[in-house]
């Protein structure tokens, strides 16, 4: 079974060593899954089939709530796993989990104002708390989760926020999160998107300062590079971005980086280049990954200033 940190190591500003990590991925397969300091088994069901079996043996059971609507979005079926969510909020009403993962998958079907509000219920809820490593369904290379649950809260409200056009409540949402993230790809995350909260703000000197605190220090990352190399863009210190939006494989990463070397431009007030970015972007086959839903709330954004010029 897949061993993580317990919670008690997730410390802010101290990223998790290389040798550690490889070091936990060594051992990961003989280490027996156990309960955490939550009481949470350590242990991801492999599918669908599986996540949906554990919720018909146990329909309350909070874990087996999340599991069964993490595995129904992962297949796409975002309003399925938003009712399996809330019936699961039924039972558990105040459960931060619950609503940090709804309100994920509301901001995936576009519902920014429901993702906001199940998302600031969620802060709300954990304030005070310790935070605790969230398991990954789909690991990175190395099989280590990088994220928290405190992180992902403040992680998706800033993008509510940011999809909403409320700036200043993203830039602070993206703040909070940076202030608390335990490793270098969390900080990236956070500090690409709140320079963008920055960009919008009109503080582009403010955004670009954030962008070279990460881009002038090596970074120990394991799967937010495209995150890194877009910090490195703003920053100007490197076009590796676009490089790597040339190459892009997947979806996500396609509107990872095609989002953010269009954003670069308007940064850079290369308006018509940002709009033709974002319209390249947009003309593909639709889908729930930020970059992409970022892309056609900036060409809305845009046209609304065009019809206020």
């Amino acid at each position: 079974m897949r061993r993580v940190l317990p919670s008690a190591s997730i410390r802010a500003h101290r990223p998790m060593p290389f040798a550690l990590a490889l070091a936990l991925v060594a051992c990961r397969a003989s280490e027996p899954s156990a309960p955490d300091a939550h009481g949470f088994t350590l242990t991801v069901p492999p599918d669908l089939a599986a996540a949906e079996a554990a919720w018909k043996e146990d329909p309350t059971d909070e874990q087996a709530i999340i599991w069964y609507g993490r595995r129904t979005a992962y297949e796409g079926r975002y309003e399925e796993a938003v009712a399996i969510y809330g019936e699961g909020l039924r039972t558990h009403p105040a459960s931060a989990r619950l609503l940090r993962h709804r309100g994920h998958r509301n901001i995936s079907l576009r519902r920014f104002g429901d993702a906001r509000a199940d998302l600031e219920r969620a802060a709300a809820l954990l304030a005070g708390t310790p935070d605790e490593i969230e398991l990954d369904g789909q690991p990175n290379a190395y099989g280590i989760p990088r994220s928290t649950l405190h992180t992902n809260v403040w992680y998706h409200l800033g993008l509510a926020h940011h999809f909403l056009g409320e700036d200043a409540s993203a830039a602070e949402a993206f703040a909070r999160c940076l202030a608390i993230a335990p490793n270098d790809d969390m900080r990236v995350a956070a500090a690409w998107w709140r320079a963008l909260a920055l960009v919008h703000l009109g503080r582009i000197d403010e955004a670009r300062a954030l962008a070279r605190v990460f881009a002038e220090r090596e970074l120990e990352l394991m799967e937010s590079h495209d995150y890194g190399a877009l910090l490195a863009l703003l920053a100007g210190t490197s076009d590796d971005a676009v490089e790597r939006l040339g190459t892009a494989d997947g979806a996500v990463a396609h509107a990872t980086l095609g989002y953010g070397v269009a954003m670069a431009h308007l940064a850079s007030g290369r308006t018509d280049e940002a709009r033709r970015a974002l319209e390249a972007l947009t003309a593909g086959p639709s889908s729930a990954a930020f970059g992409r839903i970022a892309a056609e709330v900036e060409l809305a954004r845009l046209a609304d200033q065009d019809d206020g010029s």
